[in-house]
């Protein structure tokens, strides 16, 4: 009789264990086809909807959430463990205990909307659309918080995994949290059919679990013409743009032995003249930190040479650069910077960081960029540099590049969808951003998934936005993404080279655009707070 039991509590950490494991590989690492890792996904989140929604209490569930997610943070976000050890020198077990500590702490996320979900729904085989509503409600709602908390890390989203399906025709309107939603719905509905056949349930049972997965199939299915919807219109004539990326090894970037080298080879890209047939370039795209030290460290006949270049070239160029500069309180501010430059930018501009045409970080990474209180101890045991920006201001200016307005944003700050809607909006009697720009330094992660998963995102800010976006970084993925969400063309990461690409800018905004999480958050929210009524209720009648 108590055999049976025990050999669920011995299978069901196993399952818990292969389905996390499986979630992970649906964020872009390949070799699987793009709509394969989609449906993956769902499978693998129905499996956690199955074990929690049909558990025996609200912590039993959180514990399944917890250790699920903790394992697909593990195996998902492995690539930290190269940037501390191979590039921070932090030994194997620190940036071993470090990843898996990050892991179990985002994972607190994904437990806690499992045990919400539990918490407020009736018996998942006596109401399934209600459990398949309060499901994904709960799941969306803890990958909303986890990309806001503590400046927010909303890295493998389960809704971008569902970049190349159907579900991703919803991004214009409700962005990646609303795709989340359509997908944890489904799991969940898939969910419920399961134990309508294990368990021999009765044929209303059965018919309430079909009926429960109509929701999200009408769902995923209204995606498809939602798809070809044109939320946005051809601006301008479209943009020629070369994208330099110069592979230089992580661990010589920073080496002030190497730095030369490192610009050297970057300038004898941008310099390169067009080959046969290639249109002349309107724009030279450099990444993040392409000169790693700040802009008054150099020698003015430096700049004057990159003037030059862009002379040779008739051509902006826009590249990453630490800023070092003087406030008129007299107060030193540091920022992580892309300026633009064309050969008449002024000399003095340049070597006080004043450019006419400059962005400035503001979405910092912790640890990276700038060290919270509390945590410099941290950061001594690390061998990584420019360790503590100043934030950029949340509105700014973008590039105005041959007719084009260049909205850039800097490394993983493409993660964060809503901090890149101002830059859309008209202001001050000027138009909104028609291309979006990111430049980045992924050279941190190595060869590893970080690269391929950071492509991946850049596609879904494409797909809300109606706006194509440039990737521009040191290592790889250098690549153009149209405003559908389609790569146009893209280099092999870890090779030097340039890509030349013609881009489109648009006009236009999605409801997204517009309107941000504001609609999904409402609609979250209303299910869970009519949930929590009706558990009162129930309680209140017991």
């Amino acid at each position: 009789m108590n055999a049976s039991p025990q050999r669920r509590g011995m299978v069901l950490p196993i399952v818990l264990t292969l389905a996390g494991a499986a979630q992970a590989l649906t964020f872009a690492p390949g070799p699987l086809p793009d709509g394969a890792l989609a449906l993956v996904q769902i499978l693998a989140l129905a499996v956690l909807a199955r074990i929690t929604l049909h558990g025996a209490s609200t912590r039993q569930a959180l514990v399944r959430g917890w250790w699920f997610a903790t394992v697909y943070f593990s195996i998902g976000l492995y690539w930290l463990y190269v940037s501390m050890h191979d590039y921070g020198d932090l030994s194997a077990p620190m940036s071993a205990g470090g990843v898996l500590l990050l892991s179990a702490f985002l994972a607190l996320f994904p437990g806690a909307a499992c045990a919400l979900a539990r918490r407020l729904t009736p018996a998942a085989q006596q109401a399934p659309w209600r459990a398949v509503l309060i499901w994904a409600a709960a799941w969306t709602l803890f990958e909303w918080l986890r990309a806001t908390v503590l400046t927010g890390f909303p890295w493998l989203n389960i809704g971008y995994a569902q970049v190349d399906s159907p579900i991703a025709g919803w991004a214009p309107i409700l962005g990646v949290h609303g795709m989340a939603f359509i997908a944890a719905c489904a799991a969940a509905a898939l969910a419920g059919l399961w134990p309508a056949h294990a368990t021999g349930k009765p044929e209303s049972g059965r018919r309430g679990a079909l009926l429960a997965l109509v929701l999200p199939l009408a769902m995923v299915l209204l995606g498809w013409p939602l798809h070809h919807i044109a939320w946005s219109q051809p601006a301008g004539r479209p943009l020629h743009a070369r994208l330099v990326q110069g592979n230089v090894p992580q661990s010589d970037k920073f080496n002030p032995a190497l730095i030369r080298q490192g610009l050297q080879r970057h300038f004898e890209l941008a310099a390169l003249p067009p080959a046969q047939g290639e249109p002349a370039p309107d724009v030279i795209i450099l990444p993040e930190t392409v000169l790693p030290i700040f802009q008054d460290q150099l020698p003015p006949q430096v700049w004057d040479a990159w003037r030059d270049v862009a002379a040779r070239q008739h051509a902006a160029l826009i590249m990453g650069v630490p800023l070092h500069t003087i406030e008129a309180s007299g107060r030193a501010r540091y920022t992580n910077s892309a300026i633009g430059l064309t050969a008449d930018t002024p000399l003095d501009a340049l070597l006080r960081g004043r450019t006419e045409q400059r962005y400035d970080k503001r979405h910092l990474v912790p640890w990276g960029e700038y060290v919270p209180p509390g945590f410099h101890w941290f950061i001594r045991m690390l061998n990584i540099p420019l360790g503590d920006f100043d934030r950029g201001a949340q509105r700014q200016k973008p590039f105005a590049i041959a007719g084009q307005e260049l909205a850039l944003n800097i490394c993983y700050e493409d993660l964060f969808g809503p901090a890149l809607l101002p830059a859309l909006q008209p202001m001050d009697g000027e138009p909104g951003a028609t291309l979006l720009v990111n430049i980045s330094n992924l050279g941190w992660f190595g060869d590893t998934w970080a690269l391929r998963q950071h492509l991946q995102i850049a596609r879904m800010r494409t797909l809300e936005t109606a706006r194509p976006m440039i990737t521009d970084t040191n290592t790889g993925i250098t690549a153009a993404i149209d405003a559908q969400g389609r790569v146009l063309s893209r280099l092999a990461p870890h090779t030097i080279g340039v890509l030349a690409v013609t881009v489109q800018g648009m006009r236009g905004l999605t409801p997204y655009a517009r309107l941000g999480d504001l609609p999904i958050m409402l609609l979250i929210a209303t299910i869970l707070l009519a949930a929590a009524v009706c558990a009162w209720r129930r309680r209140a009648e017991h």
